[in-house]
């Protein structure tokens, strides 16, 4: 952990003295990123709870 803080550090330093840089954030294909993460977790979510849903509680209870 401290040497990766110090790495961290160095390399601050290191960029601080070089040429200023800006960073472009491709605000379209973020939007398309979470959007597809937030589907995918909805998708993984949703079959379990489907299935869980039609159980009946207490056989499955008792089948454990």
């Amino acid at each position: 952990m401290v040497l990766g803080s110090a790495l961290g550090a160095a390399t601050v330093q290191a960029l601080g003295a070089a040429e200023p840089f800006a960073i472009a954030w491709p605000v379209g294909r973020l939007l398309l990123v979470v959007a597809l993460a937030t589907a995918a977790g909805l998708i993984a979510g949703m079959l379990p709870a489907r299935r869980a849903a039609r159980l009946v509680v207490l056989a499955a209870v008792v089948a454990q």
